[in-house]
């Protein structure tokens, strides 16, 4: 037999960062503390630059002070921690950056609604109607406008979201061939159609059946599911694509029938994204004006009936005011405030219910 020498034993592994294959030594990061000490520099920086060139401007020292952030973490990363961490970190702050741009026009927006609708927003606002405000008197509110827009939306709602769910589901379980490219072309085609041509369309359709002198908030409810309906089935359309195939395929195998299969399975895993979709599509119509003006008109007062009379909506209540000038003006934004906070509560509830009914909830 024979044995082998000793210098063929293998060698025990040499600890992590020794031996030969060490030459390449871990390079350092930098401190937590450094993007923030970068900000602050480039920060003092560009307002110096700037008083010396003139006056500094809040915009033109944040501007400033951003280049020089970008250049001088940039810089300072690539001499520290080397070429791979210094571009990591320029993506990070360009991306960043892309985010904070998108933030500035809702930050804005929202910051100007508050401001400038709070000045006459209050409890009273939300109770009252416009019933004997004439001219340039302060008070009045928007309650009925409130109503007329929960009414109308609420029944636009009602006759997009069950054609648009139903519509969804043929396109992904059972459509196959021209007949669902055609409806996929016509959603399409849907999606891109101005607001005052379904204002018009719904103008149209009722006067031809019940003649010229007809108003009423279902002419508006129409006009506006005209418009969430392709919304709402590209959503639902998206949300049931992304159901795995093999949860149906383990209800098929269970001999679950396909409708029942689509009811329990299908839509109950998404129907958080259902949820969302009808979300979205409300928040698209629940500020148009352009078709309720034509269909629905303004009124001073409450009406509950869908069916005949005038109705106020939030959108045509901030148009009509802001157009009246003087007092108007701070009504308008008050009631574009108001109109912001049901979107807001709209979603809250919008979030509940995803929350209670998705799978996750029946664990």
């Amino acid at each position: 037999m024979t044995t082998l020498p000793l210098s063929s034993t293998p060698a025990a592994p040499a600890p992590p960062g020794r031996g030969a294959a060490s030459g390449t030594a871990r390079r350092s990061r930098l401190k937590p503390w450094a993007p923030w000490a970068a900000a602050g520099g480039s920060l003092v920086l560009a307002f110096l630059v700037t008083l010396v060139a003139g006056t500094p401007s809040f915009a033109s020292v944040v501007a400033l002070a951003a280049v020089f952030y970008l250049v001088g973490l940039t810089a300072w990363s690539r001499i520290v921690e080397g070429p791979r961490w210094a571009t990591d970190r320029l993506a990070t702050t360009l991306v960043t950056f892309a985010f904070g741009l998108a933030l500035v026009p809702l930050i804005s927006l929202l910051w100007t609604v508050v401001s400038k609708g709070s000045k006459v927003f209050s409890l009273t606002f939300l109770n009252t109607n416009m019933v004997g405000v004439f001219g340039d008197m302060t008070e009045g509110g928007v309650y009925h406008a409130i109503i007329g827009t929960v009414l109308i939306t609420a029944a636009a709602a009602a006759i997009s979201v069950p054609i648009g769910i139903l519509t969804a589901i043929y396109l992904v379980e059972y459509g196959r061939g021209p007949m669902a490219r055609g409806i996929t072309f016509l959603v399409d085609v849907m999606t891109g159609i101005p607001s005052i041509v379904a204002g018009l369309f719904a103008f149209s359709l009722f006067t031809l059946i019940f003649g010229p002198a007809y108003r009423a908030g279902i002419m508006g409810a129409v006009a506006l599911s005209l418009l969430m309906t392709p919304v709402v089935i590209r959503s639902v359309e998206e949300m049931l694509r992304l159901v795995p195939n093999e949860l149906r395929e383990a209800a098929y195998a269970l001999g679950v029938p396909k409708w029942l299969t689509i009811i329990k399975v299908v839509l109950r895993t998404a129907i958080a994204g259902i949820v969302t979709g009808v979300m979205l599509a409300v928040a698209r119509v629940i500020g148009e004006t352009a078709p309720l003006l034509l269909t629905v008109g303004i009124i001073t007062k409450v009406n509950w009936d869908l069916f005949d009379g005038l109705m106020t909506t939030l959108p045509v209540y901030a148009y009509n005011q802001y157009s009246q000038g003087g007092a108007g003006v701070d009504r308008a934004w008050a009631a574009a405030l108001t109109l912001i906070l049901i979107v807001m509560v709209l979603n809250l509830i919008a979030r509940l219910v995803s929350k209670f009914f998705s799978p996750k909830a029946a664990r």
